[in-house]
């Protein structure tokens, strides 16, 4: 891999989950909370079955446009 070559998305989604997990835990020490930003309803929502009310509330959280809310919310 070249200097200027992207890594691959493992690599990047690896990289970010240890800087998430570093966040976590430096937000725990410090004891921050942060508001509930209605992801939870998110995923209860698409738990549930809810597919479309889910793509529908993720869309309302983040102003994503259509397809990249479905793939999100398929991630879940």
């Amino acid at each position: 891999m070249g200097f200027f070559e992207s890594p691959s998305n493992t690599a990047i989604l690896y990289r970010l989950a240890r800087i998430e997990r570093k966040l976590d835990a430096i937000m725990t020490r410090l004891e921050i909370q942060l508001p509930d930003d209605g992801l939870q309803q998110v995923l209860d929502l698409a738990s549930a079955g809810e597919k479309i009310s889910a793509i529908r509330m993720y869309r309302k959280l983040t102003n994503v446009g259509l397809a990249e809310a479905k793939a999100a919310v398929e991630t879940l």
